[in-house]
């Protein structure tokens, strides 16, 4: 028992290792994105980004719920939020654009989709889902790991953030008063997304990126490149 249990334990923490792995190159993967839409498209639609995997406790402790065997290729199979990233963003129009620049890399494979916004949970609750597998490269070669991805506008996020908070005060029963609140006040969220996007369409455009004059090119320059592309 002893020897197992070390065993266990030794290959637990490689595995959850993996996973953090695969966060870190989802993570850089966004950045690059930021980047590039802030200083080629002067707009960046996502507003900030959080990342977590789940403690061999927190998985092993799923396993049992879903009487899943400890075994790490069952484990790999039948839990697939042990890795989580979410990206909030401005408006819904970014939420898709996010989802399709991520998903659209070569070594991106994408296992499902869900689009809660577009068909929202009966309580609400609205938010693109994306499970994504991608490569993670060891020293003993490639591993495929499972990311669970979440794309929400600000709006979705806060409303989420607080139906999680109420649900788990009440052990998950709900009194319906308060499941129909919850219900008004995602109503409430989504027009406020709604009313946010056409304004800021008024103001930036349908693409709705910054077209104004930004650059960081003194005159001479300008006026060296000017000459040259003439």
């Amino acid at each position: 028992m002893i020897g197992f249990m070390s065993r266990m334990r030794d290959d637990m923490t490689r595995f959850v290792m993996e996973y953090r792995f695969a966060v870190q190159e989802i993570l850089t993967k966004v950045t690059i994105l930021r980047e590039e839409f802030l200083h080629l498209h002067h707009y960046n639609p996502i507003e900030h980004v959080t990342s977590r995997v789940k403690s061999p406790t927190s998985i092993l402790q799923k396993a049992i719920r879903k009487d899943i065997r400890p075994e790490l290729p069952e484990l790999r199979e039948h839990i697939t939020d042990i890795a989580g990233v979410r990206i909030t963003c401005s408006f819904i129009t970014d939420t898709y654009q996010v989802l399709e620049a991520l998903t659209s890399q070569d070594d991106v494979r994408v296992l499902t989709v869900k689009d809660y916004i577009a068909d929202p949970k009966p309580n609400g609750y609205k938010s693109l889902h994306a499970l994504l597998q991608i490569p993670v490269f060891l020293s003993t070669g490639p591993v495929d790991v499972t990311v669970e991805l979440q794309v929400r506008t600000v709006a979705m996020d806060f409303w989420a953030s607080l139906e999680h908070k109420i649900f788990y005060k009440y052990d998950g029963a709900l009194p319906q008063q308060l499941v129909d609140d919850l219900t008004d006040a995602a109503a409430t969220a989504a027009e406020l997304d709604r009313r946010m996007e056409r304004l800021h369409t008024e103001v930036h455009g349908a693409d709705g990126r910054n077209t104004g004059p930004q650059t960081d090119i003194d005159d001479e320059v300008l006026r060296y490149l000017w000459k040259h592309a003439r």
